[in-house]
């Protein structure tokens, strides 16, 4: 007596290739119980999955001849969307958080954006700085300018600049982040030397 498997409709292109969708003539079996069977026609590697109550999934579509597994595609295909989520769980997805903060920001609402900003950055996350001007402030972007360096300095342990302080419309925008590397100090105090000078002429 031949048991059938159940039938599953066509197959689709995100898995393996499975039964009658393989393609080679010959194929390298291996059984349900995880012994190599060795070379065998197509035909009937399929009947033997069959014979079984089981699929037959091809594992290694590269190899020659490719090499075939008997086994319960469904489980398998669950076991491998298992295995991915997981594998997905463990990555870190980088958020950019975003503190704002004025030209006339005090010291104590500034130490308090300094804290919000280096929990972020430790937490794997990028920050992006952005002032916003208003009104008559637009003539004082040299003291905008200087806030933004000093976060930057004050920030300089957990990461460094991926984008330098600069202005876009009326707001000044800064990203730090922790894979940045901060600027060789005579290097950045010659970059901020020029950004004041710009700030002033503005």
């Amino acid at each position: 007596m031949i048991i059938r498997r159940p039938f599953r409709g066509p197959q689709k292109d995100d898995g393996p290739r499975t039964n009658e969708d393989i393609t080679a003539s010959k194929v390298r079996l291996i059984n349900q119980d995880g012994d190599m069977v060795g070379v065998v026609s197509l035909s009937e590697a399929i009947e033997t999955a069959a014979n079984a109550g089981l699929d037959l999934v091809e594992v290694s579509p590269d190899a020659d001849p490719p090499v075939c597994k008997i086994l319960d595609y469904g489980k398998y295909k669950y076991e491998q969307q298992k295995k991915a989520a997981e594998a997905r769980k463990k990555q870190k997805t980088v958020d950019v958080k975003e503190v704002k903060i004025r030209p006339t920001t005090e010291e104590h609402d500034y130490q308090v954006k300094l804290k919000a900003a280096r929990r972020f950055l430790k937490s794997g996350d990028k920050v992006k700085v952005s002032m916003r001007f208003r009104g008559r402030e637009m003539a004082h972007q040299d003291v905008g300018m200087e806030m933004m360096i000093k976060l930057r300095d004050d920030l300089s342990d957990l990461g460094g600049p991926e984008l330098d302080p600069k202005m876009e419309g009326r707001q000044m925008l800064m990203v730090i982040s922790g894979d940045a590397k901060p600027k060789p100090k005579a290097e950045a105090n010659k970059d901020d030397a020029e950004k004041a000078e710009e700030a002033q002429d503005s």
